[in-house]
């Protein structure tokens, strides 16, 4: 058997020469998404481990369920707002449900591939596009503007306080005028030669953008002007080959009173000082999908499938949950005394908070659960699946 260090090795030079080959017919942004995606794709390199029986506490149930178009290789998250759902397909769709019990509010398709998922503020709902074009409708589902960026645009648009922020593939982010569309700041970046294709955007609060980047980076930035505030370093690449040095941040930061956290993949989890940029703590976990927080613990999903819970001020183990080895799994999301994680067989399973011990599970379809899930209320949960499926599970 082949040690670990050889295989990369391989894989190194397999990446190398595969630059070199498509390079008379690919961009250079084309080949590393692509390479990215075959060499970290969603399917994991082992098979899942088996599901093992286990002993229902808590019952949970499909509360409705509706239908949209396939996600593709793009990665999209329902959003709720004052009772609605918002979600978004591949092909173009943009969707409006009842919350409440899944009926449909409204429907568009916007003529373009979306890759960048849904955002919702300012009485506006808004999308990406694969030719990096940001499409803006009303609460009625009536176009109000568009505008055009510089490249595939792959997280959700967010809003705050008349502006429109909106992250590229080609790590910029822009500050759109929320009224019409017009451009009014772009923060920029250079990136390593070789990086994970990624779908984490930013969050904004207190004024300030929030953004994590390959080698580890997080940046704050202001949301006024988009001028640089700091940065910190979540994770410090490392390793001969560049693909043992990719230690990019693919998911979202989690702002949390004075501290935001934020998660590397081949990385580390770190706490940042909100107002110094001054990392707290930190230590190894790598992770793809992301974590979240609650009532003074972190939960974050390994890349390898363990699931922790962490304490908020020093990073210790609570607990980790094991069993779901290659499982691919959502970020973890708190709801109240259990924890949700979803997985690339479309199985959503209910975590205890106390000790991380599985309590249920449940089927949506067969199709992989979509990273981050988000809460309709305080016993309901809201899935969306790579093939379309939207579920809403409630747990009694």
């Amino acid at each position: 058997m082949f040690s670990n260090k050889f295989m990369k090795t391989l894989l190194s030079i397999f990446v190398l020469s595969s630059l070199l080959l498509l390079s008379a017919c690919s961009t250079i942004t084309e080949m590393k998404s692509d390479l990215s995606d075959k060499i970290f794709g969603r399917e994991s390199a082992e098979a899942p481990e088996p599901l093992a029986e286990i002993k229902q506490t808590v019952m949970t149930k499909v509360l409705w369920q509706a239908k949209i178009g396939a996600a593709e290789d793009s990665e999209f998250t329902p959003v709720i707002e004052a009772g609605y759902a918002y979600a978004a397909s591949a092909a173009g769709e943009l969707l409006k449900l009842d919350a409440s019990n899944g009926s449909q509010a409204w429907r568009v398709n916007i003529g373009q591939k979306i890759t960048g998922g849904v955002g919702v503020g300012g009485s506006l709902v808004m999308v990406g596009t694969q030719g990096g074009l940001v499409y803006a409708y009303d609460i009625s589902g009536k176009l109000q503007w568009k505008a055009k960026l510089s490249s595939e645009v792959l997280s959700a648009p967010k809003y705050f306080d008349g502006l429109v922020i909106v992250r590229t593939g080609d790590s910029r982010i822009f500050g759109i005028n929320a009224n019409d569309g017009s451009r009014k700041w772009v923060y920029e970046r250079t990136t390593p030669a070789l990086t994970l294709r990624s779908s984490a955007g930013v969050v904004v609060d207190g004024g300030v953008v929030y953004a994590g980047f390959a080698g580890g980076k997080l940046a704050a930035i202001r949301a006024d002007n988009g001028k640089m505030l700091w940065e910190a370093s979540v994770a410090q690449p490392k390793g001969v080959t560049e693909i043992e040095r990719i230690a990019d941040i693919t998911s979202l930061p989690v702002v949390d009173g004075p501290l935001i956290y934020a998660v590397a993949y081949q990385g580390k989890i770190a706490a940042v000082d909100r107002a110094s940029g001054r990392v707290v703590w930190n230590r190894d976990i790598s992770s793809l999908s992301g974590l979240s927080t609650e009532d003074a613990r972190i939960f974050v999903s390994h890349a390898m499938g363990s699931v922790y819970a962490l304490d908020y001020s020093t990073g210790k183990t609570f607990w980790r949950q094991a069993a779901l080895k290659n499982r691919n799994l959502t970020a973890p999301l708190p709801m109240g005394s259990l924890v949700a994680v979803g997985d690339l067989e479309g199985y959503v399973h209910f975590l205890s908070r106390e000790d991380g011990a599985i309590s249920s599970r449940i089927k949506t379809n067969n199709s992989a659960v979509m990273p981050q899930m988000v809460q309709i209320n305080s016993n309901t949960l809201l899935a969306q699946t790579r093939d379309g499926g939207i579920f809403a599970i409630q747990v009694k």
